[in-house]
């Protein structure tokens, strides 16, 4: 389905039960919806309406022209929820879905009963940071997607997965090759110039759950500790056997810590 929104087209999926109460997917970077694919089954199974949509210039949702801010992406999902009727929902982001997620409850809190932060974290990008993703995006544009993404992969699986579940891996590998080269230089921009969400954490009042892959070295535990202590009431869970793909890499834990989480914060269940 296709979402037309201020300057480009969104696409989503829902599954589930169109009266269940809706649970909104954010997608990491350079990924798509189809990430989600286990989880929106998993709660689809148990009449939630879950959703998920290509953020702008991912997947199948439209590229423009590739000047894209975390700003102008949580501009969407205010404008998707609005196109869906949505007054509010729960919110999943990991990692960039994350970055967006913590955005939208600074700007937008009133949208949203709960909130599950997924291998991300709070803070903007050090010099460091901004400085690497510069060098990667000149090497995204001299030599395309395919390549970034046979290096992309190494840093955000765990080294088991890459013998448990290969399969995995080379769908996220293809997801990332068929992401065009100027999405993937214009998301670097935008991550690197994302502001940092640290100080409005106190002020989430809203039930959170954090999980994080025990193996990441992206964001890892120590960043979704953080989050933990800052954020009154949350619950932090470290998923065994997982690195920066912890929905990917163990979708059990996951799916049963999110159905556990939905359970007890969805009005009605």
């Amino acid at each position: 389905m296709r979402a037309s929104l201020d300057g480009g087209t969104i696409y989503y999926v829902e599954k589930g039960s169109p009266a269940g109460f809706p649970v909104v997917f954010l997608h990491g970077f350079p990924f798509s919806h189809a990430m989600w694919q286990a989880q929106l089954d998993a709660l689809a199974a148990e009449n939630y309406r879950a959703i998920a949509y290509d953020i702008r210039g991912h997947g199948q949702s439209d590229v423009g022209d590739g000047q894209y801010t975390i700003e102008g992406h949580v501009d969407d999902l205010i404008a998707f929820l609005d196109h869906l009727k949505l007054p509010t929902t729960v919110i999943v982001g990991l990692s960039m879905g994350g970055y967006i997620a913590l955005r939208a409850l600074e700007r937008n809190a009133d949208r949203f009963t709960a909130a599950v932060l997924c291998d991300t974290t709070s803070a903007a990008d050090s010099n460091e940071g901004k400085i690497k993703r510069a060098g990667i995006l000149v090497a995204v544009k001299k030599k395309g997607s395919s390549t970034f993404a046979d290096e992309f992969v190494k840093a955000v699986f765990a080294k088991e997965t890459f013998t448990r579940d290969p399969a995995a891996i080379d769908r996220i590998r293809a997801i990332i090759s068929h992401t065009p080269p100027l999405s993937i230089a214009g998301t670097l921009l935008a991550l690197a110039a994302r502001t940092d969400t640290t100080a409005s954490l106190a002020a989430i009042t809203i039930p959170t759950m954090i999980l994080v892959g025990q193996e990441d070295v992206t964001t890892p535990p120590s960043a979704a500790r953080a989050l933990h202590g800052a954020i009154k009431g949350s619950e932090l869970h470290v998923l065994s056997g997982a690195a920066h793909m912890s929905n990917l890499e163990n979708p059990a834990a996951f799916n049963a810590r999110l159905l556990e989480f939905l359970g007890r914060v969805a009005p009605g269940r």
